[in-house]
């Protein structure tokens, strides 16, 4: 069974609101496609280099800036820059129908106005997609030691083509921690920082965030990547957005085969962030050497930390949110619930404080 169509929407400028970028993203999402959605205030830098490592068949694009005849082609040329020149371009915002001819000239490819039909939209993209993979059939083997190779390797991995990429034995020390917790204890936003934390030490740091799949169409709001997004690409974090579809556990099928690329092109901290976990989701364990199990302020007490299943299976814990009310008492009832050396550390993503000895606990993990 082919992979479900890959785009990333990207909502570019200064416009305070994405209602209709949100309405474009849960139709593909409907219409079966995995939708990449990068937020508002996204510039051409961190939309083409969220598209490269994401390897999109298509990149959207919505725009009410009125600067479609500068921002759609600087596009054009970073496509270019980050090694996927022919990765299709759409645009959707109020463009006058005499710029429409020129930015077809500059490589774009879809131009959609307010008003075009939906339908119309998803046939486009899922054209203008299967003319990109079609291109990409004669493409060489990926070489991931290459950021655009390792994009591309991990979609072979997903096509079931593991056979054919070489992979050079894993020389860097590395960790691979698992990320877990509740839905809305707020992974992503924990992740991003943690991250940008770990590259200001010099580590570089891979990041596989699982969404699930929608049972009823098939598609997937790949949304944890829009809490991570930087204006300014950082080129020492990787991320790749992968949909569950539909398997168990709260990772995806390849989960574990694109931690192994990760470690093989010298990433040597690897996060995996699950799909919003319940207690009977422990599958993370089998895939990551260590396993952070978050929670917040007044989410259990110490009853509710000694049951069985995911909390067994955590190696740390984190109270995110710990600037609320009630953090203080929810560290103290971890510590006493777990009789244990399990490290439990409070953070607050809003205001980046307590990431530090989370940090160190880290790199006190790297091995070979």
């Amino acid at each position: 069974m082919p992979r479900p169509v890959r785009v990333l929407i990207s909502k570019i400028g200064l416009d305070g609101h994405d209602r209709g970028a949100k309405l474009i993203v849960r139709n593909l999402r409907d219409a079966g496609m995995e939708v990449i959605y990068t937020g508002l205030w996204q510039t051409p830098a961190s939309t083409v280099h969220a598209a490269m490592q994401e390897d999109v068949d298509v990149i959207g694009v919505s725009l009410l800036s009125a600067a479609h005849m500068t921002i759609m082609p600087e596009l054009r040329r970073l496509c270019g820059e980050y090694g996927i020149p022919d990765v299709p371009l759409v645009v959707g915002g109020i463009i006058p129908e005499d710029d429409k001819e020129p930015l077809r000239g500059k490589g774009v490819d879809g131009i959609f106005n307010p008003g075009t039909a939906m339908q119309d939209i998803v046939a486009s993209i899922q054209t203008l997609s299967e003319k990109s993979r079609a291109t990409r059939q004669a493409e060489p083997t990926p070489d991931i030691q290459t950021p655009t190779g390792l994009a591309r390797a991990i979609t072979w991995i997903i096509e079931g083509r593991n056979d054919e990429i070489p992979t050079p034995a894993q020389t860097t020390p590395s960790v691979c921690i698992g990320v877990t917790g509740a839905p809305g204890v707020g992974k992503s936003t924990f992740i991003g920082k943690l991250a940008d934390r770990l590259v200001e030490r010099q580590h570089r740091v891979g990041v596989v965030a699982v969404d699930p799949t929608s049972p009823i169409t098939g598609g997937s709001v790949l949304g944890d990547r829009l809490r991570m997004m930087r204006n300014v690409p950082v080129e020492a974090m990787f991320v790749r957005s992968l949909s569950s579809s539909g398997q168990a556990g709260g990772l995806a099928p390849h989960t574990q085969a694109v931690t192994h690329l990760l470690r093989a092109a010298a990433y040597d901290v690897i996060l995996v962030e699950t799909v919003g976990a319940g207690q009977n989701d422990v599958h993370v364990r089998t895939v990551a050497d260590e396993v952070l199990l978050l929670t917040m302020p007044g989410a259990g007490d110490s009853v509710q930390f000694q049951k069985a299943g995911v909390v067994e299976i955590a190696t740390g814990f984190v109270v995110n949110k710990a600037d609320l009310t009630g953090a203080d008492d929810t560290i103290r009832q971890l510590r006493d619930a777990l009789e244990d050396d399990r490290g439990v550390w409070g953070v607050s993503s809003m205001r980046n404080e307590g990431f530090d000895p989370l940090c160190d606990w880290i790199e006190s993990r790297i091995s070979t």
